[in-house]
């Protein structure tokens, strides 16, 4: 089926309760534009990778737009709950309470940007890509990006942009809007990813298209208001490309583990040198890191299950120099990362 699209992108996975590895992308048509018409794509696997399931169309393409930004979540109960969106207009929502074998009729929740409007008189909207999370207190959290229309040059771009979240305090029934991000610190900040810390408050590690090169952060007291300004971490490199963050357990020890294509050293940064990072101190500081893949690659997502063991789907250049991307599922573990301390 792969060989019906021009390019496989934008990754997101997850690890179901009963340990099942969901991988979800983009079946780019004809062309591998963030614009081209696509097909959302799902494949699982029941053996931590080593076997795949045939591919299943999760939302078939609908005329010229994208279909895209695919951003799961499981919850507490197995539930698992995936937003998406369609021509960057209008976002969906889907559940599936089967361990991802079948999916409810998807819902259009775009009321919930709606509610940005009357502030942010948004044209664009995506939410994600990549994992999301559920709070310790139930909420289902979902990092979001929106464009303002009225400095949209030229059409169909991405920029200039904000981020916020929207949330589900009933377990997907209804969606509203969060705050939206401080609009300082960090120039068109886009893709996002959430994770909560030890102290139950949100951490948004954010994209964005600043001199500085830097991924940005911020803080809120439960992922949907009272965000602080976005501040640079200089221990994380940032190309402009959408990289992923998630809690790990060492023996133990909680962390976080991140990873994106750290390029510093490049005198033009690619995308390339897909590397991990671990802190065991809420994101503080990143003091042991691994290179994953020192070849092309782009967007990365991470699972990790009880065991240790991380999962890594990530795009990775297999035609050339341009963006014909495929997926790779890399398996290591956190002893594996600490091998080589930064």
């Amino acid at each position: 089926m792969a060989g019906s699209y021009a390019s496989m992108r934008i990754p997101a996975l997850v690890l179901t309760k009963q340990g099942t590895l969901l991988a979800f992308c983009e079946g780019r048509v004809g062309t591998a534009s963030d614009w081209a018409e696509m097909d959302m794509l799902m494949r699982r696997s029941t053996d931590g990778g080593k076997t795949w399931e045939p591919m299943v169309v999760i939302a078939p393409r609908q005329g010229m737009m994208p279909t895209s930004n695919a951003t799961p979540i499981v919850d507490a109960n197995g539930t698992i709950h995936l937003l998406y969106q369609r021509g960057y207009a209008n976002a969906y929502y889907t559940k599936s309470a089967d361990d991802g074998k079948t999916w409810s009729p998807a819902v259009d929740i775009t009321y919930a940007f709606e509610a940005f409007k009357p502030e942010y008189n948004w044209q664009v909207l995506a939410p994600g890509p990549g994992h999301s999370i559920q709070l310790i207190n139930g909420r289902l959290l979902v990092p979001v990006w929106i464009c303002d229309p009225a400095k949209l040059t030229p059409h169909k771009s991405h920029y200039p942009s904000r981020v916020a979240t929207i949330y589900s305090d009933d377990t997907g029934r209804t969606w509203k809007r969060g705050a939206i991000l401080p609009d300082t610190g960090i120039k068109n900040p886009s893709e996002t990813m959430a994770v909560q810390l030890e102290d139950g408050r949100v951490m948004l590690n954010i994209r964005h298209s600043g001199d500085s090169h830097r991924r940005g952060v911020s803080y809120s007291p439960d992922g949907i208001s009272g965000w602080t300004v976005p501040v640079l971490d200089t221990a994380l490199y940032e190309p402009v490309c959408m990289a992923s963050i998630i809690r790990v357990n060492d023996k133990g020890r909680s962390a976080l583990l991140f990873s994106n294509p750290d390029t510093r050293l490049a005198p033009k940064p690619p995308r390339k040198n897909l590397t991990v990072k671990l802190s065991y101190d809420d994101g503080q500081n990143w003091p042991i890191q691994q290179v994953i893949d020192t070849s092309f690659a782009g967007y990365s997502d991470l699972a990790v299950d009880k065991e240790g063991t991380v999962y890594c789907l990530y795009e990775t250049n297999t035609v050339g120099q341009g963006w014909n991307y495929s997926l790779v599922l890399k398996r290591f573990t956190v002893d594996w990362i600490k091998k080589r301390k930064k």
